[in-house]
């Protein structure tokens, strides 16, 4: 109700990242100052589904192609919802290949469930143990209940502003700087390649990564190095075992080595989905890719309270200053962005934490009636402002 330009947005799990790659190369571009990035979902109840009742679902030959790979994996033909059976089948194909299995499926799940008993935002905090994740109802060969991202109602929002938008209004200790940022769509090897990884975008994601880290400058292991804190695509903890990889956070056939390692989490290497990913906080699909950036943006803010990756900045136990953002929806697009608090960051400078509607990701505040009318468009309906649920 303000009159300005409004795009709508659909690309399946990555639409929220998406939208905030287009938001960015508006304001890179110089056609805008400032533009919000908004998610969100309401899902119903179940397993992912689709709703195309004069037609055939898009993600059909994704479904097909998978499940016509089963009888070369060892595990045979596979069952279950579709979208964990596809995603299930690439960490069997990742299992054959590197010799991994479950319980490093049940590692990764466990990890993540941890660390979303300090994420108040998060659908479950319940902090499962690896026995607990393994004793969970089997929705496929691989996959147990809490292996996978439950069904989710969620929003988010990012803003992105010029530099000088930022100076303008004294944001210099809140703004994060988007470093680099690609989106990748599939290329034949999706299904040329005849492979269970592909399907579910290994390439796609890995093609995302290599284009952020090159425009970002950062090149190879030490590139990687450069990176602390990750939010990535646990839509189930097979696709977060396959993307250590294909983000290159580990070497080639190397992330169950990780995952034993203990490099995935406080006190290893990288601190990955100190949210509680996907699986734990929830995959609301609009709001997810927007909810990473979040979650990383109060990461390298010094916000995440209990969340937060000690290091990131300083420190004897420093890790490196880069956030990694990791987003993947199939069908396909993967958008991938490398953000760091910025050069311009003055140390004892007035950093947003007074301001209206302020949440350092870590306590939930509400949000009156009293509030918006503190900061409303000047142009609005009142007809439609009274029917907000606050």
């Amino acid at each position: 109700m303000t009159g300005i330009p409004i795009t709508n947005v659909n690309n399946n799990c990555s639409t929220g990242s998406t939208a905030l790659y287009n938001a960015n190369n508006l304001v890179k571009a110089g056609l805008v100052d400032c533009a919000l990035a908004l998610g969100f979902e309401r899902m119903s109840r179940g397993s992912l589904g689709t709703h195309f009742p004069d037609r055939e679902s898009p993600i059909q030959v994704f479904h097909e192609a998978s499940y016509g790979l089963e009888e070369q994996l060892s595990a045979g033909q596979n069952h279950g919802p579709g979208a964990p059976r596809m995603f299930a089948n690439g960490a069997q194909e990742y299992f054959d290949k590197h010799g991994a299995n479950i319980n490093h499926l049940a590692q990764i799940a466990s990890k993540n469930h941890k660390h979303s008993v300090n994420n108040p935002y998060s659908q479950f905090r319940d902090g499962w143990s690896v026995e607990q994740v393994l004793a969970a109802p089997k929705i496929n060969k691989q996959l147990t209940k809490y292996m996978c991202s439950p069904t989710s109602d969620g929003s988010a929002c990012c803003i992105v502003a010029s530099e000088d938008f930022v100076h303008k209004h004294g944001l210099e200790n809140q703004a994060i700087e988007i470093v680099a940022q690609a989106l990748t769509t599939d290329d034949p090897a999706t299904f040329e390649s005849k492979s269970a990884m592909e399907v579910v975008g290994f390439s796609m994601s890995k093609n995302a990564a290599e284009n952020v880290f090159a425009e970002a400058g950062l090149y190879g292991r030490e590139g990687r190095d450069q990176v602390g804190v990750v939010e990535l695509h646990d839509c189930f903890a097979a696709n977060e075992l396959i993307t250590y990889d294909a983000l290159g956070l580990c070497e080639p056939g190397q992330a169950h080595k990780m995952v034993e390692r203990g490099d995935n989490t406080y006190g290893g290497k990288y601190v990955i989905n100190p949210s509680g990913g996907l699986e734990a906080k929830g995959h609301p699909l609009g709001a997810t890719g927007l909810g990473m950036h979040f979650y990383i943006a109060m990461q390298l803010r010094q916000w995440a309270g209990p969340m937060q990756a000690p290091g990131l900045l300083d420190g004897p136990d420093r890790r490196g200053k880069y956030g990694l953002v990791h987003n993947i929806g199939l069908g396909g697009a993967v958008v991938c962005s490398l953000l760091r608090r910025p050069e311009f960051f003055k140390e004892d400078g007035e950093d947003g934490r007074k301001r209206l509607g302020y949440n350092h990701g870590h306590e939930c505040r509400p949000i009156t009636r009293a509030d918006v009318d503190k900061v409303k468009s000047r142009k609005y309906s009142p007809y439609i402002l009274q029917r907000a649920k606050l």
